[in-house]
C-alpha cells in the first residue's frame, strides 16, 4: 500500500531541475534529446544507447566518441 495515496511522492517534492546549479548547456540539452529519442525508439540497454549516440555524431564533452565507461562518467558528473 502506498502511504501517499495515488501520488508517488509526498508533497512538496523536488522537481528535477530545482537541484541544478545552472541552466543546462546546449551540449547537455542535445544529450538529453538524444537519450529521450533513443528511449522512444526502444533502445533500453547501455550498449545500444552508446551506439546510437555515436551514430548520431554526438560526442562527449571532451569531444570523444562515447563508450559505456565515458557515458557512466559523464552521467556521474552531471548528477552531482
Amino acid at each position: 500500500m502506498n502511504p501517499f495515496g495515488d501520488r508517488r511522492f509526498p508533497e512538496p517534492w523536488m522537481q528535477p531541475h530545482q537541484a541544478r546549479r545552472a541552466p543546462p548547456t546546449d551540449d547537455e540539452n542535445a544529450l538529453a534529446s538524444s537519450i529521450e529519442a533513443a528511449f522512444a525508439a526502444g533502445v533500453w540497454d547501455l550498449a545500444g544507447l552508446v551506439a546510437r549516440l555515436n551514430a548520431e555524431g554526438l560526442r562527449t564533452p571532451a569531444g570523444e566518441p562515447w563508450t559505456e565507461a565515458r557515458y557512466r562518467d559523464v552521467m556521474a558528473r552531471l548528477g552531482r
